[in-house]
This record gives structure tokens, sequence and C-alpha cells, in this order.
């Protein structure tokens, strides 16, 4: 009898580590319950350290309240979106939970975007406000006019700093002057500063109703690697759900003991739920960096060692390479989860050498708020796959065409145990929807609560689940199916590459054929002879790259997941302009 991978048996269920359940209770409340149960359980705690500047849970809850109660005198209310543009830090943090204590949406934006990207993002999501950081705002404002945006808020990100960094930040020097820039600039005068509205404004009581648990709470926008970015809608449930997943993920993380890195940037949902919403359920304290320093990470970890690590596998190379270089002490660090991209098992090798720790793959997107697979934080972890399901989670794969025709998964027939198909998951952190996309909305999420991953996926006897390649990026060739990431891991072990992507581009007779944009170790030393027959020895034929094509690098999101849809836009000019 073949045994297919059906979510009934839940078989993934005895791979669980030790302590964690079956199912999770979810509980009928807002998001912003997480932050008021941590307030009033751990006040004293600190919430977040900011290169040194300490906050406790007590001052995160009045800071929360000061800000509500600042953008409801700018109009904030009950299901108006306000757009965050800020890397992390406290600020970030206190606006958040402040939009949120409105009944109001935050919409999350990466303050590196260029204009279009921004006005993209801002014009469909029909914010109102503009919470931004000081560098940013000229941005904003050169687009606000193709907006709904009515004011634009200045964040000064220097006022997170202790107040010896901020006073060093006016001396009459070189370091001073080229770090006041990195961090400050100019903002007209008629941009009201955040700052000055906290000082007069008046703390959000009890007089402001609490958001229902199905109320919107965020739109996060999709990379786009596939198309034009659309907003996920996540309700409070949805990000609540996550949350309480996530902290039930690891029994050994203790409430109000932890200290969580935020080197994730918290306008990616990775980085939202695991440094923002569940290190909040479990009373963490946050370690805060803008972005990810190698050095200033080791200095943190000298004045707070952080417990638990979430990130991606180049931070874990890099931190590994540096305690065995450096002997930087990385002992505290017991937990590690990384996503976003294929975590090498030599990685793995490396980090739990060095901190002696566990460190296991996960697997999500924005649309399931993200997290809905990982690998069990014990030694029935499985490198190489991305794990088995989370509590309260369900997984089918199923035949791809069938669900693009519009079958019903109900009666979907599943693959066998071993063979290729869409993934398909249920749960309670699956989203609402797309913003204003119902079309969109109807192709993916299915009768009876599935979402469609447009991942290929394979499951194992034990429920173990192995990501194989995008659909939308699978490329076809004489008749064949090309994973990307297939070809893109054996290239990337090539000694003359330090990165590859692999996509498919059009040929005149119809189909595709295989295109990797490398980058060479070494400008100008890259034979193709010899790279292609060292990848015919590990390949079909059919999945040598007919082409290589030297790039000087992988453009790639802000948590290092490689954009495809870039990397073929520009092979194709290229082509063009050589014609």
């Amino acid at each position: 009898m073949t045994t297919t991978t059906g979510s009934t048996d839940r078989r993934w269920l005895a791979a669980y580590a030790e302590g964690v359940p079956a199912d999770v209770d979810v509980p009928e409340a807002h998001l912003g319950h997480l932050l008021e149960r941590a307030v009033a359980q751990f006040p004293d705690s600190p919430a977040l350290d900011f290169y040194g500047s300490v906050t406790t849970y007590a001052e995160l809850g009045r800071r929360v309240s000061a800000a509500a109660g600042a953008l409801r005198s700018l109009g904030v209310g009950r299901g108006d979106r306000v757009a965050i543009v800020l890397p992390n830090c406290p600020t970030h943090v206190v606006v958040f939970w402040a939009v949120l204590r409105l009944g109001a949406v935050v919409v999350e934006n990466n303050p590196l975007y260029t204009a279009e990207e921004l006005v993209r993002q801002l014009a469909d999501s029909g914010a109102e406000v503009v919470l931004a950081w000081e560098k940013s705002v000229a941005t904003v404002r050169a687009v606000q006019p193709r907006t709904s945006v009515r004011t634009v808020v200045a964040v000064d990100l220097s006022a997170d700093l202790p107040r010896a960094k901020r006073l060093a930040l006016r001396l009459p020097v070189a370091a001073a002057r080229t770090t006041r820039a990195a961090l400050r600039a100019p903002v007209p005068r008629d941009v009201p500063r955040l700052g000055t509205l906290l000082t007069r404004a008046r703390p959000v009581g009890e007089e402001v109703p609490l958001p229902a648990p199905d109320d919107l709470a965020l739109l996060q926008y999709t990379g786009g690697t596939t198309g034009e970015p659309k907003g996920a809608m996540l309700t409070h449930r949805n990000l609540l759900a996550n949350a309480e997943q996530s902290a039930a993920w690891v029994p050994g993380l203790r409430q109000g003991a932890e200290t969580f890195a935020g080197v994730l940037p918290v306008f990616h949902a990775y980085g939202l739920t695991l440094c923002l919403t569940a290190a909040t359920r479990l009373a963490a304290c946050v370690v805060l960096f803008p972005r990810f320093d190698l050095d200033a990470f080791l200095q943190a970890m000298r004045r707070r060692p952080v417990t638990f690590l979430p990130g991606v596998p180049g931070m874990y190379d890099r931190l590994a390479r540096a305690s065995e270089t450096t002997s930087a002490d990385l002992s505290s660090i017991r937990f590690s989860l990384s996503g976003a991209m294929a975590l090498p098992p030599v990685t793995v090798d490396a980090w739990e050498k060095v901190t002696g720790g566990l460190l296991v793959e996960g697997y999500g997107m924005t649309e399931t708020s993200p997290i809905t697979v990982g690998n069990p934080l014990s030694d029935r972890r499985r490198p190489g796959t991305v794990g088995v399901p989370f509590p309260s989670t369900e997984v089918r794969i199923v035949d791809p065409a069938a669900v693009a025709a519009g079958v019903d998964p109900g009666p979907l027939p599943e693959r066998p145990l071993g063979e290729a198909g869409e993934l398909l998951v249920r749960g309670p952190q699956v989203f609402a929807g797309y913003w204003k996309r119902p079309e969109d909305t109807a192709a993916t999420l299915l009768p009876g609560g599935w979402i469609r991953t447009g991942d290929i996926a394979v499951m194992d006897d034990d429920g173990f689940v192995s990501i194989v390649d995008r659909i939308k990026e699978l490329i076809i060739t004489g008749g064949f199916n090309v994973y990307p990431s297939e070809v893109e891991d054996v290239l990337k072990t090539h000694p003359s590459l330090t990165d590859a992507a692999v996509v498919g581009l059009p040929v005149e007779h119809g189909g595709e054929e295989v295109v990797a944009a490398v980058v060479a170790r070494e400008r100008g030393n890259l034979d193709e002879e010899t790279l292609r027959a060292w990848t015919r020895e590990r390949l079909s034929g059919f999945k040598v790259p007919h082409r290589f094509v030297v790039v000087e690098e992988i453009p790639r999101n802000p948590i290092g997941k490689t954009l495809r849809r870039e990397v073929r836009a520009e092979l194709l000019r290229r082509a063009e302009e050589q014609r």
C-alpha cells in the first residue's frame, strides 16, 4: 500500500522535542496582550538593550502608551494604516505596539527602499501617517504626492542611544561627524518630530477600546521575488498564534530569563515574529541592532550574553569564524534558528562546535506570519530538511497542476511519501488574504483553510519536509524540470565561486535554457568549460547550465534570500545589449 503525506495521521509528532505540545492554545485577545502580560509580570526586567541603553518592560509600557497618545493626536484611529520606515531600534518597537494599541494597522517598510519601492507600498496600503527615520524622510516626502500620506513624522535614531553616546556625537572630531552622518539627516521645518509630539502627548488609557482578535494588525508586503509586492493581511490572531507556536517550539526557553539577539530586521516577517512578538511572549530582553555588524554583536555579547539567536546561515558562518580566530565566547547561545535559505550542514557543525548549543533550520512565508515548519531543537533534528510542522499546523503535498486547475484540496489525492509536489499549509497563523487583491487571495487561499505555498516539497516517512524549489522559478528545458536551488547548491561548492543564482531564460524555439549567474572568487579567473564539466559530473546533463555569466554580486533581500527575478531581468538586459 502506498503511504501518502496525509495530515490526518500527523506522523511528525513523534519527532517533536520533549515538552513541545501537539497544539497550542491561542488566547482570545489582541496581540498587545503579550506586552501587557510582560509588563505586569516582569516590570523591572530589561525588555530592550540598544548599545547599552536599557528599557525595562515597565518603561516600555509607558512609552507605548505615550506614543499611542501622540499618534491619536494626529488623528490615527481604528483601522487606519500607519507606515513605519525605521531600522531596528527601541522607537521601532514602541511605535509598533502603539499603532496596534489604537486598533490601527502597521505597515512595515525597509528604511533603505528607493523612492519607487517605497511609493508602491505607501500608495497600495493607503497609509495616511508615516513614522520615518530622519534619513528616510526625504524619500517619503518625494513620493508623498503620489500617495494618501498626509503626515510624515521624523524619528531621530540617535535619541535611542545611551546618554554618553549621544553626547559624544556632538564632539568636533572626525569619528563623531561620521557616526552622526550615518544616523541623522536634516529634516524640513514643517515635518513634525516624534520626540516633540511625545512631550505633548496624553497617554492612552481605557478610554480607547482594545482591538479584537480578528482585526487586521499588520500589512506585511511580500518581497516581490515573483512579481509585484502584495500586502499580506495578518490579523492579531495570526500573529499571536505564531508567537505562541514559536515559544512552544523551544521548551528550554525560560519566561522572563532569556536574551534574544535582534539582528534580523523587524520590518521583515521573520524578524518581526522572532525578534519582537515571540520575544515579548517570553518577556525576554532583545538586544537590538540596526543591522548585523560582527564587531557590534561581539561587543554586545560581552555586555549582555545572548541565549537565543534567530538568523540566516551567513551570520552563523561569520560568527563561528570569529569565535575560532578571536576566541570570542558564544557559549551562552543555547538555541539558534536559521531561515530564509538552505542551512549547510558544515555551518551547523561549525556553529555547534563553538557554542555547544543547537542550530536548526525552519521554514515559513510572509503569508503564514511566517513560521510553519521547523526542525526539532533536539537530537531528533534532521539537517538538510526544514523540519516538521509546528504545533497546530498541518501540511499536505499535492499535485500542483491539480490545485492550479481549481480542484478542492479536500478530496485531492496526496503525493506518496518521498514524491515531490506542492506544499499546502493550514493553521491559525495563515493570513486573511492579500490587501485589495481578491483574485490573488482566491488563487492562494483554498477551501478548508489551506494556503498554497508555491513551493515544491517532499516529505519522508517520519514527516520531515524538504523544500525542493519554488514553483514559479521552476525551469522547464527539453521537457524536463530543473530546480534552480539544486543547481545552485552544486555550483556554490566549486572552489572558484563564492556565490551563484540559476534562472531559466527563453530560447528561440520555445522553452527555456538553464543559465547561471556566478560570482568568481578571483576576478577574471573563471574557466567556463572546466566549470561546466565539473558540474556535469554532479548533475544530470539537462540540469547543467548552458551559460555562465559572471556578475559582481547576487541580489538578495534584507534577510539574504536570492532575488532570482532580479537576476533574470539583469541577464535578459545583458543579452539584449549583445544583440
